[in-house]
């Protein structure tokens, strides 16, 4: 399947080809994974960075400040930012202009873990009409001329919606494109992403792209939602989890040309050294980047014939030549398994999201939000 009707996503003076974006995933979308996405789609597409708190940036928090480098391959360079303090996300926003961090800013609207709602933050701030519309304004006041673009969710849950005022506020304050995942934060990753809310957010904002989120688990998913929603890109998140190649199979579906073949466990298990290597290099620590890498383990041999306890070693290893000999023990002449291009990551919801005292008692106060709302750490 190819999408022919498609046409590049613009995002300020960056032409995105085919308009496909790696969303921001905490402690997955650093700067190794990126590559490794980009090495597939043979540098086509946008890559944002994991989420970096504003607090944490304008204190410059040693963690955060390794988070936000990019590589010199990296262009456009993006920044997924998350704050809940007009001020701070201003100066983080004028931070990265005056220093040159990055050519594009993210804002995170779209988050439904209890530590970021809790706080006001992530899926729950849209809530807050006037607090979105003055974050917005301090962003892209301080911007400069990057394009700042915002993700977000359909709302709270489903008595609490809101998307549509969103995306009006998010227009009359310069935002260049929105991006929806058509899930309530209440349903966090769980049941059906809702596709018609993306089509309805597409004609009630066409003055700029809306790119569509959620349940892209392959290339003619990504084709389809463009088709029946009439969105202008699309953002693909946990569908690449244990798959960077992907974004290869993304642009065959855009661009037409081979079918894309999916890979054999041999393969797989080429492209987790890659990965666990690239790691260790970005951590400057050989056994720091295996460990982070554990957790990619499950997903990257999902549905393989692999057994458990070789699965309890792969996910126990802590040096390169250690993954490399579980690796070498597998069958690795097995074919990719069918289903296991279907969902992975977290699917389930989480019903009861965790809010500031009263917040839902008024759409539009925002008098109890603050600096001390905003977290001090980047990467979720």
């Amino acid at each position: 399947m190819t999408n022919d009707a498609a046409t590049p996503l613009q995002i300020g003076p960056h032409t995105v080809w085919p308009p496909v974006v790696l969303a921001p995933m905490a402690g997955i979308t650093n700067a190794p994974f990126r590559t490794l996405c980009r090495e597939f789609s043979g540098g086509k597409g946008l890559f944002v960075s994991e989420m970096i708190t504003t607090r944490a940036l304008v204190e410059r928090d040693a963690k955060t400040m390794r988070l936000i480098h990019f590589d010199g391959t990296e262009k456009p360079r993006s920044i997924q930012l998350y704050g809940v303090d007009p001020v701070t996300v201003g100066k983080a926003v004028r931070m990265i202009v005056d220093e040159d961090l990055a050519d594009h800013i993210d804002l995170n609207f779209g988050c439904p873990v209890p530590k970021v709602t809790r706080k006001g933050g992530g899926s729950a701030l849209p809530y807050k009409r006037n607090l979105l519309r003055s974050i917005l304004r301090e962003a892209v006041g301080n911007a400069g001329s990057l394009p700042v673009t915002i993700k977000m969710r359909k709302g709270i849950d489903d008595d609490h919606i809101t998307f549509l005022d969103a995306g009006r506020i998010a227009v009359e304050e310069g935002v260049t494109a929105v991006a929806l995942h058509g899930r309530t934060a209440a349903q966090h990753y769980g049941g059906t992403a809702d596709w018609e809310a993306i089509a309805r957010l597409k004609e009630a904002v066409p003055e700029i792209p809306v790119l569509g989120n959620g349940d892209i688990w392959s290339a003619d998913d990504a084709v389809r939602m463009m088709r029946e929603t009439g969105c202008d890109g699309v953002v693909v998140g946990r569908g690449c989890l244990g798959r960077p190649w992907l974004f290869g199979d993304l642009v065959t579906a855009f661009e037409g040309g081979d079918a894309f073949t999916a890979p054999t466990l041999r393969e797989v298990a080429r492209v987790m050294l890659r990965h666990a290597t690239l790691l260790g290099e970005w951590l400057e620590s050989e056994e720091r980047g295996v460990i982070d890498f554990r957790k990619h383990v499950a997903w990257y041999t999902k549905g393989f014939s692999i057994g458990s306890d070789m699965r309890k070693k792969l996910a126990i290893t802590s040096s390169l030549d250690e993954l490399d000999a579980h690796l070498s023990e597998l069958d690795l002449d097995q074919s990719w398994p069918v289903g296991a291009d279907g969902p992975r990551g977290r699917t389930s919801g989480r019903n009861r999201v965790v809010l500031p005292d009263g917040w839902l008692d008024d759409p539009y106060d925002c008098a109890a939000v603050g600096a001390d709302a905003e977290l001090d750490t980047s990467g979720g």
